[in-house]
């Protein structure tokens, strides 16, 4: 996950969160639901880096792996 997109989720989940607190002080159900679609961006974005992370990662311990078998012939 690359800095930028880390940034950008957390931006969202705090912005999310304060629309949300907000929302829920005045009674603005509107804002409260924006603040909670926000927040949900957010956790979106970095479970979607995550996984992207994870494929990254099993791709090189897979080529890895198949570099290794290479070595023992």
């Amino acid at each position: 996950m690359g800095l930028g997109d880390k940034f950008e989720a957390a931006k969202d989940k705090v912005s999310g969160s304060a629309k949300e607190a907000a929302g829920k002080a005045t009674g603005d159900s509107q804002l409260e639901g924006e603040g909670k679609a926000q927040n949900l961006k957010g956790k979106g974005k970095n479970a979607a880096e995550s996984v992207k992370d994870t494929a990254k990662d099993a791709t090189g311990q897979a080529k890895g792996a198949a570099g290794g078998a290479d070595e023992q012939r």
